[in-house]
């Protein structure tokens, strides 16, 4: 297949890029390249892609609406993996305006490619910031997701709900993928890992927030791209059985589904430093903070659905993906 990759250049799209030309689909990759973070671990990312067959780069902002209409009518793409944003919970606290110009205007403008170029399933990234003061767990796509506590959750909801309105007006089956906190090599340096790694072996202080008194649904890169690969062939269907009285919000009387993709156990932040410790063979200097405006304190994914529809289960667990991130970092900033 011909497919679409939107932030390419970036943590996830860059490895969902890499596993679909190794089982042979051409694709094309988009990334703007900003500044949010360090552009040259960026174009590194893209290096390992350049050069392999059946693989194109456009540099794209997809906030640049002529452009995606152009690269939509030119490509003729079978499938879309959107998952360029502007990332970040603590960011869009400050900024605002780029979460409106990427991850709403942005997604309109892949919503309306996907539309008039006969795409046959666009698969897009959501998060699990989506629900945001929910309590119950463990997350279902099932319950309500209505009250997000930071920006960067309320337009990752925004996108559920224009992606649901293309699928009910024009037929276009869609998936969104609620992300709970991936992790691995090649990732984000403003993520824990990255930065704790950093720290603890320049020896300085890690930053502890909500007094360590946090826990996460860390899923390893691998088990994330997995699920996406698998969700990109399972094209969105409409359930027969849903129903206005009680709507599911999960999927729809349109070809519109959503999962969590997550690894389903959840570690306190705690174990999580203690493993990073552990893998580095050095103990960190904590310093213990109060919780961040936008934070939410635990999150816990709910997979039934995407292990039934698709048969994804993640494999990795914390101890061995913290080990291998740790030895790319290693290799990769040659400590």
């Amino acid at each position: 297949m011909k497919i679409l990759v939107t932030g390419t250049a970036g943590f996830i799209g860059f490895h969902t890029a890499k596993a679909l030309l190794d089982r042979g689909d051409q694709v094309v990759g988009i990334d703007s390249l900003n500044d949010y973070y360090d552009v040259s671990l960026k174009e590194a990312r893209l290096a390992q892609l350049e050069g392999r067959n059946g693989f194109t780069f456009v540099k794209l902002d997809i906030a640049d609406r002529a452009s995606i209409e152009d690269l939509f009518r030119r490509e003729g793409f079978d499938r879309v993996v959107h998952l360029a944003a502007q990332a970040g919970v603590r960011y869009s606290i400050d900024h605002p305006y780029t979460y409106l110009d990427s991850n709403l205007a942005g997604f309109l403008n892949i919503l309306e490619g996907c539309r008039h170029n006969g795409v046959a399933h666009l698969v897009f990234a959501s998060s699990s910031s989506v629900y945001g003061a929910n309590t119950d767990q463990p997350f279902s796509v099932h319950q309500g997701a209505d009250h997000p506590v930071s920006l960067y959750g309320a337009t990752k909801k925004a996108n559920e709900v224009m992606a649901h309105t293309y699928a009910h007006l024009y037929g276009l089956p869609v998936t969104g993928l609620r992300f709970f906190t991936v992790y691995g090599p090649w990732g984000r340096p403003d993520m824990a890992l990255f930065k704790f790694t950093k720290n603890i072996l320049a020896g300085e202080p890690i930053d502890v927030f909500n007094n360590g008194d946090h826990a996460r649904d860390f899923t390893y890169i691998d088990d994330i791209v997995e699920g996406v690969v698998r969700c990109v062939d399972h094209t969105a269907s409409a359930n027969p059985d849903w129903s206005g009285k009680a709507p599911d919000p999960a999927t729809s009387a349109a070809p519109y589904r959503l999962y969590n993709i997550g690894n389903n156990n959840p570690v306190r932040l705690m174990d999580f430093i203690a493993a990073i410790e552990t893998a580095l063979g050095r103990e960190a200097i904590k310093n213990f903070l109060p919780k961040q405006a936008g934070d939410v304190a635990e999150t816990y994914a709910d997979i039934d659905d995407l292990a039934n529809d698709i048969g994804y289960r993640p494999k990795v667990d914390v101890d061995e993906g913290i080990g291998r991130f740790v030895r790319w970092y290693r290799e990769y900033y040659e400590q």
